[in-house]
């Protein structure tokens, strides 16, 4: 037999689904907020609603969101307070570092996954006294899910029984002699 033949008859080529792009993205914004009143001073700033979907976009994923800035300030010589909120809006473009150039087809599947939901980093009054100047930070990964080749190698001699027994493991009663039965519990008495 060929040494041809015999690879041929020792490895398989399997479609499957898999990771075929990949990338990653952090990014700041700074954003400006107008409050109703002139601010003495930031009390807090914190961020909710975040939404976003990702979009393939050639060789790159848009990641399109929004969400909202609450800012407590207090004014009037820091007599009153008032919480102020904006939506705000975001594309971030996720390069893919990673590509899988045997990808077959262009039936692809785009997900996405905050690694750092929007954050405030910092909250100032503005230099001319009327405004509240946000800075902010977040961070994306993306993938890209598609169809794609593996070459795998087959055992000629099929599967072997024996060999995949080294790989139960029976726990036997005596292994179980030397654990705390409080371990988990802890001291009830604490």
């Amino acid at each position: 037999m060929s040494r041809r033949v015999e690879q041929e008859l020792t490895y398989r080529e399997i479609i499957t689904k898999a990771v075929c792009g990949k990338g990653r993205k952090f990014s700041q914004a700074t954003h400006t907020i107008a409050p109703s009143h002139r601010p003495s001073s930031i009390l807090g700033c914190w961020i909710i609603n975040h939404a976003y979907k990702p979009k393939r976009n050639g060789e790159a994923v848009d990641v399109e969101g929004s969400y909202d800035i609450n800012v407590w300030y207090s004014y009037n010589d820091n007599t009153r307070t008032e919480v102020v909120t904006e939506t705000i809006h975001f594309v971030d473009k996720v390069d893919l570092s990673v590509r899988d150039k045997n990808a077959l087809g262009n039936q692809y599947e785009v997900t996405c996954r905050a690694l750092q939901e929007p954050n405030t980093l910092e909250a100032t009054i503005s230099p001319n006294g009327n405004k509240v100047i946000v800075q902010v930070e977040r961070e994306f990964v993306c993938e890209i899910i598609g169809e794609t080749k593996v070459c795998v190698y087959v055992n000629p001699d099929g599967f072997d029984d024996e060999q995949t027994r080294d790989w139960e493991y029976d726990v036997e009663d005596e292994n179980f002699e030397d654990l705390d039965p409080n371990f988990l519990i802890g001291d009830l008495e604490e």
